[in-house]
Parts: C-alpha cells; structure tokens; sequence
C-alpha cells in the first residue's frame, strides 16, 4: 500500500521567506525542507566550508606538492563509475595544470573487482609509478595498500565510502567518514573530496610560490565535473553539496563547459544552457556509467579528460551506444526479475534477493533499483562474477542503511560475505554461489533486525495541492532550474482530478488528460498500464514535455488511487 503524506510547514516560516523575497510557492516548499532562512539558499563559491576541516587535506596537499617538485610519477586508480570516472577527470586536469607528470589506470570491474587490490598494484607496478592516488576507492584497500608498500610505491587514499574496522595503511587517507575526521559535509562525493583535496594542494603550492611566474590555475573550471559525479552517485545534497552543484550547473548554462560535458549534452539531446539537476542525473550520469557497466570506465575518463571536442564527441556517441545496450539487457532481466517475483511471497517477506545465471553483472545494480521501487524493499540482485562467486548489488529504502545490514550479516555469519561495502541506500557485495541460500535467510533476518517484521510502508511526501494558477510552463521552468536531489527532493504535489481521457502509449505508458475546476493538464504515468478510475487522488510532478518543437506543461503522476 502506498500513502500520500502531506510535508509540514508553519506559516510564519513560510511568511518568513516571503518576507525575504522568495516566491510564496518556493517559499512553501523550501520551508517543508527545512530551510529557515534566504541565506540558506544562497549558493555562493565563498560558502563552500574551508579545505582545511577535510582531515588529511592538509597533508595530501604537502605528499603531492613533494612529488611535484620531485618530479614524480602519479597514477590515479580510479572507480568505475560516474562520480569515479569525473574524480579521476578533476585529479588528471588539476595536477597536470600544477606541472605534475600523471596518468590513470581504470581496472577492468568484471577482471578485478572493485578498490585498490593486490592485482591493481600488480597492473600498476610496470608503469613505474612513485604514488598511487586512488579516487573514489581505498578506504577498505588493506591489503592493496600493503601491497603497494611492499613494492616501493607510496599511496593517497582519497575516497568516501564508510571505513571498515581496520583502516589501510597509506601515507595519506582523506575521507569524511574516517574516524576523527569533523568535516561537516559526510555526504560530500568521491569527487568532491578530490576537488578538495586539490584546493589544498593549490593553496599549498602558493604558499611555495610555485605560481610566482604564471596564473594560478582556475580550479572552478572543475566544477561541472564535480556537479555531475555529486549529483549521479546519489548522494545527499547537504548545503555544501548543494553549494557544488549549483556552482556547476551555474557554468554550465553560461557556457563554461569542460568538452567532454558539452559532448555529453549533445547525444542526450539536452541544452547545457538549460542544465538542470535531472540531466546530470537521468540523462549525462548514465551514459558515463554504462562505459564501467558494459564495457571499460576508460572510455568515460577520456571523455572527459580530453580538450579536444571532436574527440570527445566520438567518444559520447560510443558512450551512448553503450548506453541503448545497456537500457535492452535491462529491460530483459526486468523481465526474468517479474516473473520470479510472481514466484514469492513478497507481502510475508522484509527484503527480496534475486538471482539468474544469465544477469550481467554490470545491470545488476539498476535492476535492484527497479525491483526495489515496485515492492517497496532492501534488494539484492546478483550475478555470476566466475569461479563460483556471485556479485551482488543492493539498493535500499529509507530508515534501512544497506552497508549496516551487510555488516550486521557478516558479524553474525562469519564467512559468508567474501567482500562487501557502499552506503546506506546502496551497496555491493560478493559471496559463494552454494551460499546463496544461507545468504538469503541471513540478509531477511538482518533486515527484520532494522524494521521488524513488517517492512515500511511505501509513502510518497508531498508539498499538498497546487493551486491551477501554478500548474504552468513558468513554474515548471522555474522548479526545475532549483536544486533537487537526494535527501533534498524536488516538489511533489497531489491533489483530486476528473479523468477526461485516458490511453495506452506502447502498451506500457498511461497517457490521460486530467481535469481539475475548470483547468485541463495533459499527464502520463510511465510503466503503469493499469487503467485509472474516473476520479483519482494522484501523487504528481510538473514537468515540461517537449514535441515537434513546442513546450507545454505535463503532470508526471508517481502514484494515484481512486478519490
């Protein structure tokens, strides 16, 4: 069952925001977010909080300033997703511009794995390089690390992931969530703790006066990349994350663009002078990572390390085939997924692990996002990653932290997980094949151990009814231009309707026309095919859809029920 709950305001908060010069319609819906005061929403450069409370910052900025002036050689081990990939991108363009001699080495997710492991080193080791700096990666690397150590090679650990028990043992770890670490934004990205660490770095070489004899390099020319790899990976947008964004999109649609990210626009079809949060989300971010889910995150990283525009645009149509590729082995395991849905007692059940021999690993985490939104519950989709192992990737709900599920099954079935890690509402895992089994009676008990025997109920917060004289193309445009994302979600509205009209659109798609008083408001509900009733109490969104050349306003329906 899925319940509408209006968000809480109080009128002096919102009158408050009036007062300031807000819209009363933004003011509303600022205030459900908790958003006290105008200044809260001012996304300025100057109040991004200071490198110097990122620990470990500081003395990154020295090991890299040292190499530098030694002249020696870097290598960036990067992640093979979005926020990796623009991590890697922001550490190739910055060092290069400070003068150091660096490349990047991206393993192959189906060959190694994930982090910095023994065999990464062993791939690294004929570069010959003098520091690993790995992003978006490291953090549970004990045993790359020790390896690296062990070959001669010094390591910087920058990475954002939650710690385990024992932490590697690198020359320098930066990561909000290690302990001691009292940086205010937890949530910041992996590339946004490079960015970071390269504010550091830069302020540490003018202190050396290494930029006596030229311009210092402009490091917010980096933030259209940090504003995608923040916005794709999901996580929370915080006031300072919030601060990286808007800082990007703000280049972005002034035309202040790295190549790489114009071409991106370009195959999406998108204009990079109307760039929204949803672009980066929906429309660039998954072209990027279909390169480390099918294919190799490389591709990615020249895309957008390259200055050269033609290149980068061969290299976003490649990205973008992949991308279709990606979308139609989706769209298949789907299918498997649904029918063994119909095989379970879903509603007895706190969580969902699935399982086909013939998943690719690489969809696997989508999947689990899919499944995941239709039943309401922690899942786990896995896949076969050879010699009898399976790989798992999970998405979770809100009040279940996914990686401390893990954990809490680990404790209580040594053993069983070979590796796992992530985040709250996602995380990857490794087992045996022959475990499965055990693993699943182990991950339903986890679960139940978080929100008892009974899941959550699915509840979609909305911001209330909204007034006709709103439901524009104005308003659409203006929302949208706002920064929405995890944790700070864009507007939801419901309100009752007439339904006037209602059809099929590919036997997947409800296309209806909606009447509300006197107005009427085109509407579609994606991948429902269920007939609406005449009278409905619908969860929706404004959104403009855009035909033949011409804009309207459109309801994006999430949910509706007979009213």
């Amino acid at each position: 069952m899925t319940l509408i709950r209006r968000r809480t305001t109080t009128p002096r908060q919102v009158q408050a925001l009036i007062d300031s010069g807000l819209d009363p319609l933004l003011a509303r819906i600022y205030s459900a977010r908790g958003v006290d005061t105008r200044a809260e929403l001012e996304y300025r450069a100057n109040g991004l909080l200071p490198p110097a409370g990122l620990k470990g910052a500081a003395e990154a900025a020295t090991l890299l300033a040292d190499a530098i002036e030694a002249g020696a050689r870097l290598l960036i081990v990067a992640d093979y997703d979005c926020d990796g990939a623009t991590a890697c991108a922001v550490g190739l363009r910055a060092l290069r511009a400070f003068g150091a001699d660096v490349g990047y080495l991206v393993p192959n997710r189906f060959e190694y794995g994930y982090g910095l492991t023994p065999a990464i080193v062993e791939l690294a080791a004929p570069l010959q390089p003098d520091l690993l700096i790995t992003v978006d990666n490291g953090i549970a690397s004990v045993e790359g690390v020790a390896a690296a150590r062990d070959a001669g090679i010094a390591t910087l650990i920058t990475d954002h992931h939650l710690p385990g028990d024992e932490l590697p043992q690198a020359e320098v770890i930066v990561n909000p969530n290690q302990p001691g670490c009292g940086f205010a934004s937890k949530s910041i990205a992996g590339v946004g703790v490079m960015f970071y660490v390269m504010l550091a770095l830069r302020a540490e070489l003018r202190a050396r006066g290494a930029f006596a004899a030229h311009p210092e390099p402009n490091l917010a020319a980096l933030l259209d990349l940090v504003a995608l790899g923040t916005v794709a990976d999901v996580v929370r947008l915080d006031r300072n994350n919030r601060i990286l964004v808007a800082q990007g999109l703000q280049r972005m649609r002034s035309g202040r663009i790295q190549p790489g990210v114009r071409a991106l626009f370009s195959v999406a079809g998108r204009e990079p002078e109307q760039a929204t949060t949803f672009d980066l989300g929906f429309a660039l971010g998954p072209r990027l990572n279909a390169a480390g889910r099918l294919s190799d995150m490389s591709l990615g990283i020249e895309c957008l390390a390259t200055d050269d525009l033609a290149r980068a645009l061969n290299i976003a149509r490649e990205l973008d085939g992949l991308n279709r590729e990606r979308r139609a082995i989706e769209a298949d395991m789907q299918a498997d997924a649904l029918l063994t849905l119909e095989g379970l007692d879903v509603a007895g059940r706190t969580s969902v692990a699935m399982y086909e021999p013939s998943w690719h690993q690489g969809v696997i985490g989508i999947l689990a996002g899919r499944i995941r939104e239709r039943v309401h519950r922690p899942t786990i989709a896995f896949a076969r990653s050879g010699d009898g192992e399976l790989k798992g990737s999970g998405r979770s709900i809100s009040g279940v932290h996914l990686r401390d599920v893990l954990d809490l099954v680990s404790k209580r079935e040594p053993g069983l997980l070979l590796r796992f890690g992530g985040h709250a509402m996602a995380a990857g895992l490794s087992i045996d094949e022959a475990a499965l089994p055990r693993f699943c009676e182990a991950f339903e008990a986890a679960v139940k151990s978080f929100v008892g025997e009974q899941p959550p109920e699915h509840t979609i917060e909305s911001d209330g009814p909204l007034d006709p004289g709103y439901m524009t193309l104005a308003s659409a445009r203006r929302l949208a231009q706002e920064i929405w994302g995890q944790g700070f979600p864009g507007p939801v509205f419901d309100d009752v309707f007439e339904v006037e009209n209602q059809r099929l659109l590919k036997e997947r798609h409800l296309k209806l026309v909606l009447r509300k008083g006197h107005s009427r408001f085109d509407a579609i509900r994606f991948n429902h095919a269920e007939i609406a009733p005449p009278r409905i109490h619908a969860a929706y969104r404004l959104a403009i859809n855009e035909f033949q050349g011409r804009s309207s306003v459109q309801l994006m329906l999430d949910h509706f029920e007979a009213a």
